[in-house]
């Protein structure tokens, strides 16, 4: 199956056929595992943004809840408290970069897009609110479906994980999303061991081929940590090698904290795969 390589939006069309798309992270949270913190006002939040498009970025992630390992859920009232106010700002300012909201929360989707962004990002695949499939249909926004488990139990481990996708995509068709509205994340760090997330990393051209748009978001991972045994603030060349090799593989986006060293990572990969 053809990977599709064009997203709708309403800030306009992401083309991704000849080059990899760069979604910039940008977390309004005070304990984000690696940069808890440093956007959390508005005001700040724009200026990282701003940086981040003059870096590269053709996506802007924005996240009110940190999904770092034991992290605590963040009430519904406290994630809007976070997040609305940093895209308002933003569209405010005459950025028109598009963004994405990370929530598996279809009230926070709603208020969110309705204040300025354009694309949902949610890390539970459409499994934790009911809600959130019918609201991307209803809105006609791309929806980022990331593969997750409440427990890291496999019969058989890549397999396992398409056939997740693949239900995942069942589920959003089923509440009337589209498929050129579908993006798929195959959820590196998210109920996977240490050698699991490895593993993966070797099968991305699989769920490339289930026919939608992929999004490798490893960034700063504890994948790249553990390998490397650096702390999360100096792993930038991991998640190069980590970026270089999704994309050889066929993800078209990829979900990053520095900007202006992926964008450059990506730039070659795609030249040496352009030549082919």
């Amino acid at each position: 199956m053809n990977q599709r390589t064009r997203i709708h939006c309403r800030s306009g069309e992401l083309d991704c056929s000849s080059q990899t798309l760069i979604m910039g992270i940008l977390n309004v949270t005070p304990d984000s595992f690696s940069d808890g913190g440093n956007y959390v006002n508005p005001k700040t939040a724009v200026q990282r943004a701003a940086q981040m498009i003059k870096e590269g970025a053709d996506i802007l992630d924005i996240g009110g809840e940190s999904t770092r390992p034991g992290f605590a859920a963040v009430p519904l009232e406290e994630e809007l408290r976070r997040v609305i106010p940093a895209i308002r700002a933003i569209r405010e300012a005459g950025i028109r970069t598009p963004i994405s909201i990370d929530t598996y929360k279809a009230e926070t989707a709603r208020q969110a897009l309705e204040a300025g962004a354009d694309i949902v990002n949610d890390i539970w695949g459409l499994q934790k609110d009911p809600g959130m499939g019918e609201l991307a249909a209803q809105l006609g926004c791309p929806i980022v479906l990331m593969h997750n488990r409440t427990e890291a139990v496999y019969a058989n481990f890549i397999h396992d994980v398409v056939e997740d996708l693949r239900e995942t995509v069942r589920r959003a068709q089923e509440a009337g999303i589209r498929d050129e509205q579908i993006i798929l994340d195959p959820g590196i760090g998210f109920a996977k061991s240490y050698e699991q997330n490895l593993q993966l990393m070797n099968y991305l051209d699989r769920i490339a081929a289930l026919g939608f748009p992929v999004l490798l978001g490893t960034s700063r991972k504890s994948m790249i940590q553990k390998t490397l045994e650096l702390p999360s603030n100096d792993v930038v060349e991991g998640t190069a090698a980590t970026v270089a090799l999704g994309i050889a593989q066929g993800c078209r986006i990829v979900r990053v904290h520095d900007v202006l060293a992926m964008k450059r990572v990506a730039r070659m990969t795609d030249g040496m795969i352009n030549a082919r």
